[in-house]
C-alpha cells in the first residue's frame, strides 16, 4: 500500500519537474572538472550522473531522454541512456550526442514500437552520418578520420531493457536476491577490445591473411598496433581506404593497402526482461572500470541512498587512481586537465534505477519529456573541437 501510495505522490509531482529532471540540482552542478546531477526522476524512476574530465578536451559525452522514444504522440515510451567515449578527439562522441537519439525516435516512429531493429537502425544511420561529416571536413580537416568513439546505449521500453553496445564501455545491473538480501553485479554488455582473447580470434578469423591484424605493442593488445577497440563509431580511416592516405599523419596510415573494412560499427544488442528483483543499472565509460570491478560498484551503489550515487562511484574511482601513484586523492583533484590524462581517463557514470511499479504502468503515465546531457553544456548541431593533434587512437 505504501509503495502505491508513494509512487501516485511522484506522479503528482512530475509534472511540475523541468526538462533537466527537476530536483534542486536540475541542470548539474560543478566541482573544478567533475560535473554532477546527483539525482533527477525518469519515468521508469530516479537516476543519478556524473563526469569527470581528464582530458584537454573531455572526450565522454553521455544523455538521459525519457518520455517519448519516437516523433508520434502514440508512443513508444520509456527511458534512453547514452554513453559515449571519445578517442583522438571529442568530435564523434559529440556527434552521436547530437544525432543517435533523434534517429532512434525516427525509426521507432516508422515502426510504432522498439525493438532490436530499431536500434540497429540508429547506429547504422549514426555511424553513416559522420562519415558524411568526415567526408566534407577531410580537405580542410584529414585528422578527423582518425576520431572515433564507443557507444553504450540503454533503452527501457515496455518492460524490457534493451543494452547495445559498440567498444568498452560496460553497463552492469545490480540483482537483488531474495534469499540472501544480496545484490550480486551481472555485466550486460559485450566489450570489443583486443586485450580479450575472443575478440583478438575474431578478428583473425575475419582477417586470416593479416598476421598483423592485432600486435601486442608497450604490453597492449591493439588492432594494426593502433587502437584497443575493434567495434566504434567514426574511426573511418580503419574502414575507408581513401581516408588511409596522405594527408593522414603518417602514424595512422597502414603500410598496406586497405582492402575491407577493419573496425565495425556493428553493436552487440541483448534484451533483458526486467523483474522485480533487478534494482538499478550502472552505465560507464571504461575510466570506471579500470579502477572498479562490478561488484565494487554495485555495492557502493546498494549500500548509500540514490541520491549522488553517480558521483560516489566517480569519487571511489579517483581515490583508486590516486592510491595507485600513491598520492592523496585531494591532491589528484588539484590537477588541471590534460595532466590529469595521465592519472586517469575522462570517466562518465550514468545510475538508473528501477522502480518496479513506474515500470508496469509506464505506457499510461503522462510524464513530461526529459533531457540531460552529461557535462550540462549542449553544443550547437555538428559543433567540433577546435583543431588539434588527435591523441593515440588507442586511448580508449
Amino acid at each position: 500500500m505504501l509503495s502505491k501510495l508513494m509512487t501516485l505522490l511522484r506522479a503528482c509531482w512530475w509534472p511540475s519537474l523541468d526538462r533537466s529532471g527537476g530536483g534542486s540540482d536540475a541542470g548539474g552542478k560543478k566541482d573544478g572538472l567533475l560535473w554532477y546531477k546527483d539525482c533527477g526522476q525518469h519515468l521508469n524512476g530516479d537516476f543519478s550522473m556524473a563526469v569527470v574530465q581528464a582530458n584537454n578536451l573531455l572526450e565522454d559525452q553521455s544523455q538521459l531522454e525519457s518520455g517519448s522514444l519516437s516523433t508520434i504522440d502514440s508512443g513508444p515510451f520509456g527511458t534512453f541512456v547514452g554513453v559515449y567515449d571519445g578517442h583522438g578527439g571529442p568530435e564523434t562522441s559529440r556527434y552521436i550526442n547530437d544525432h543517435l537519439f533523434h534517429h532512434l525516435k525516427r525509426f521507432a516512429s516508422e515502426q510504432q514500437s522498439m525493438s532490436v531493429d530499431v536500434i540497429k537502425k540508429a547506429f547504422q544511420a549514426t555511424e553513416d552520418g559522420f562519415l558524411s561529416l568526415v567526408t566534407r571536413q577531410w580537405p580542410m580537416k584529414p585528422q578527423i578520420a582518425a576520431v572515433g568513439s564507443c557507444c553504450l546505449v540503454g533503452v527501457i521500453c515496455n518492460g524490457n531493457l534493451y543494452i547495445a553496445n559498440l567498444g568498452d564501455s560496460r553497463a552492469v545491473l545490480g540483482k537483488l536476491v531474495k534469499a540472501t538480501g544480496e545484490v550480486l553485479a551481472v555485466q550486460l554488455t559485450v566489450e570489443h577490445n583486443a586485450c580479450m582473447e575472443s575478440v583478438r580470434q575474431e578478428l583473425q578469423s575475419l582477417h586470416p591473411d593479416d598476421k598483423q591484424i592485432v600486435v601486442l605493442k608497450h604490453n597492449v593488445w591493439r588492432v594494426k598496433g593502433l587502437i584497443q577497440v575493434s567495434r566504434s563509431i567514426g574511426d573511418v580511416y580503419l574502414k575507408k581506404a581513401e581516408f588511409n592516405r596522405e594527408p593522414l599523419y603518417v602514424k595512422f596510415r597502414l603500410s598496406e593497402p586497405l582492402k575491407r573494412p577493419i573496425l565495425s560499427a556493428e553493436p552487440s544488442i541483448s534484451v533483458h526482461q526486467l523483474q522485480p528483483h533487478d534494482q538499478f543499472v550502472i552505465f560507464a565509460s571504461d575510466g570506471l572500470w579500470e579502477h572498479l570491478s562490478n561488484q565494487e560498484a554495485i555495492d557502493i551503489v546498494q549500500n548509500h541512498p540514490h541520491s549522488g550515487s553517480a558521483r560516489r562511484l566517480v569519487k571511489a574511482a579517483l581515490q583508486e587512481a590516486a592510491k595507485k601513484r600513491e598520492m592523496r586523492y585531494s591532491d589528484l583533484k588539484k590537477i588541471d586537465r590534460g595532466v590529469r590524462r595521465h592519472f586517469h581517463d575522462d570517466i562518465t557514470v550514468i545510475v538508473v534505477f528501477l522502480d518496479s511499479d513506474l515500470i508496469s504502468r509506464a505506457s499510461s503515465v503522462n510524464f513530461p519529456s526529459i533531457s540531460i546531457r552529461g557535462g550540462g553544456i549542449n553544443l550547437p548541431p555538428n559543433a567540433l573541437a577546435p583543431c588539434g593533434t588527435p591523441t593515440e587512437a588507442g586511448a580508449t
